[in-house]
């Protein structure tokens, strides 16, 4: 059995509280949502400067670094996009297999005939998420799984099969924490800044992946490539939180029935980057 984290019970950090439960945050909040914010924060963790927060994040996080490849950082964001060896992160070759594209908290949503998806108080609509009505009708009745990072997951992420892919549409946005209070508050998928590529898979179908900014991210950082195997690193998020949305067509895959049930008793689903999730529907 999987770990699960039952959201009813996280409590949001002060910072999160302050700026997303207080009138006064709120004002800071729309400050601290921008673009511009965050270009200036990058900035600053990508200099040298930042190389000192290193050891403090490490310790307080409890990061066992022998799992990552030696590397020496020059910058916290050099370190914040590291990457693992290959041995502790591997993935699941059999081609009916639904795999993780990333290290996340995992909870899976059907998408209904109305192309919308229900997460925690809001209703998401394909079409706003995606701006393209044409392509949202495509994954009506189909799945839609969210995997939120947080600070401390392995920030890069996957191809979830092999295939080729469509050119990276990127869509403006505000930048707001992915943290479950902000998901209460907010329609953050839906307001934040985000990238999806639409994948034609050699297992799956016609199949979509999204990276999803947050508060502080920046930067997106997506290969480009056109071909792709099953596993193959799609990119990276620079410092933060952030979430990766994989929307798959009706009738196309299930997921393992403990990550079905633990959605909808409100808790996610602990997953490794490269794990199996689910599988191909025969």
């Amino acid at each position: 059995m999987r770990e699960r984290l039952d959201l009813s019970k996280k409590q949001p950090s002060k910072g999160v509280k302050f700026l997303y439960c207080n009138k006064f945050g709120a004002g800071i909040l729309k400050l601290c949502a921008t673009r511009g914010i965050a270009n200036v924060y990058a900035s600053y963790m990508n200099s040298r400067l930042s190389k000192g927060k290193i050891k403090k994040f490490v310790k307080r996080n409890g990061i066992d670094t022998s799992q990552y490849k030696a590397v020496k950082y020059r910058s916290f964001n050099e370190f914040f996009r590291r990457e693992i060896k290959p041995e502790n992160r591997p993935v699941d070759r059999e081609p009916t297999a639904l795999i993780a594209p990333c290290d996340a908290k995992l909870t899976a949503f059907d998408i209904d005939e109305n192309s919308v998806f229900r997460v925690k108080s809001f209703d998401y609509s394909l079409n706003t998420l995606l701006r393209n009505e044409e392509l949202a009708k495509e994954f009506e009745g189909g799945i839609c799984l969210i995997f939120r990072l947080d600070v401390t997951d392995y920030h890069r992420y996957c191809f979830f099969d092999g295939g080729t892919a469509e050119p990276s549409v990127f869509l403006n946005g505000k930048l707001h924490t992915v943290q479950p209070e902000a998901l209460e508050k907010r329609r953050v998928f839906a307001e934040n800044c985000r990238e999806y590529t639409l994948l034609h898979t050699d297992n799956f179908g016609d199949a979509l992946q999204m990276e999803v900014g947050a508060m502080f991210v920046g930067r997106i950082v997506n290969n480009g490539k056109k071909q792709f195997g099953r596993g193959e690193v799609k990119g990276w998020f620079e410092f933060g939180g952030s979430t990766v949305i994989v929307l798959l067509k009706k009738g196309v895959a299930k997921t393992d029935d403990e990550i079905s049930v633990n959605t909808r008793n409100n808790f996610e689903t602990v997953v490794k980057y490269g794990e199996r999730i689910g599988s191909k529907i025969q």
